[in-house]
C-alpha cells in the first residue's frame, strides 16, 4: 500500500539555495533582463511550497522555466494569475526584479496578460480534482529552471537557447536542486511537460524511476492546440497514472 504522503522538511531549503545560486549567476547577449521570481515573487513560492509540497506522492510534474505572464508575475509554476489567486489560494505581495523590461512589467497580481499554458494546464487539474488540496495530495508541480530571460526586444528566451558556458553553469545548479527535490518529495514517478523537462529528469534520476513526459500546454505547439486536455489525458492514462479521467471521457471510452 503507498505510504501516505507527508510534509517534506527541507523542500524550502532546497528552493532558498537553488534561489540565491542562480541570482549570482550573469549572462550575456542575447539575454538582455533576467527575472528570478524566486527572489521577488518569494513570499507566493514559499506559500506554495508550505501548503502543498508532499512527500511520497504519485508524481512530480516538472515544467521548463517561468512564463512572463505565469511564474514571473506570481512565483508559482504555470502560475496563471487567475488560477493562482482563486483556485490555489495564493494572494502573497510581489516585488520587483532589479531591472524591469518596459515591455514586460512585473505586475503581479494586477498582471491582466494571461498565460495560456497556465490556464489549460491548472483547468486541467481543476476540472479533474476540483479543490487543490485533491491534485496536491497526490501530486505536485515545480520547474526546472526558476529564471526568466528576456531579449532587448522583450521577446521570451528559453533557457535550451543560452549560450554554452552559461547554459552548462546554470544547469549546474538546476540539476542538484531538482535531484534534492526528488529526494525530498520521493515521488514514485517523474513527467516531464515536454521533452525539455523530460531530459533534464532523465539525466538527473539516471534510471532510478520512472520518467514520462505529457505535451507541454504552450500555445506555440500546434499540437497541443488541437484539444492539449484530451491528449495529456490519454498520455497520463498511458504512463498509469490514474485519477485525471473526467466522466465525460470516461463514458466514450468503449467497454
Amino acid at each position: 500500500m503507498p505510504a501516505k504522503p507527508t510534509k517534506p522538511r527541507h523542500a524550502i531549503a532546497i528552493v532558498e539555495r537553488l534561489r540565491d545560486a542562480v541570482d549570482s549567476l550573469s549572462f550575456r547577449a542575447p539575454v538582455a533582463h533576467v527575472y528570478n521570481p524566486l527572489v521577488y515573487a518569494w513570499p507566493c513560492t514559499r506559500a506554495y511550497l508550505e501548503r502543498f509540497a508532499r512527500r511520497d506522492i504519485d508524481a512530480l510534474f516538472l515544467g521548463m522555466n517561468p512564463g512572463p505572464f505565469g511564474m514571473a508575475q506570481t512565483g508559482v509554476p504555470f502560475g496563471e494569475v487567475g488560477f493562482v489567486r482563486d483556485w490555489i489560494g495564493i494572494h502573497e505581495p510581489v516585488g520587483k526584479p532589479p531591472r524591469e523590461h518596459p515591455k514586460r512589467p512585473i505586475e503581479g497580481f494586477e498582471c491582466m496578460r494571461s498565460e495560456v499554458s497556465g490556464q489549460r494546464f491548472w483547468g486541467f487539474a481543476k476540472e479533474r480534482f476540483t479543490t487543490p488540496e485533491r491534485f496536491f495530495q497526490r501530486f505536485f508541480v515545480w520547474n526546472y529552471c526558476p529564471l526568466v530571460f528576456l531579449e532587448d526586444s522583450g521577446r521570451n528566451l528559453t533557457p535550451d537557447k543560452l549560450r554554452e558556458a552559461e547554459r552548462r553553469t546554470l544547469f549546474s545548479h538546476c540539476d542538484d536542486a531538482l535531484r534534492a527535490l526528488i529526494t525530498e518529495l520521493a515521488p514514485r514517478r517523474v513527467v516531464g511537460i515536454g521533452r525539455f523537462a523530460r531530459l533534464c529528469l532523465e539525466r538527473v534520476v539516471d534510471g532510478a524511476i520512472e520518467v514520462g513526459e505529457i505535451l507541454h500546454p504552450s500555445p506555440a505547439s500546434p499540437l497541443a492546440n488541437k484539444g492539449w486536455a484530451p491528449q495529456v489525458e490519454r498520455q497520463l492514462t498511458a504512463l498509469g497514472v490514474d485519477g485525471f479521467t473526467t466522466r465525460a471521457s470516461a463514458a466514450r471510452k468503449p467497454s
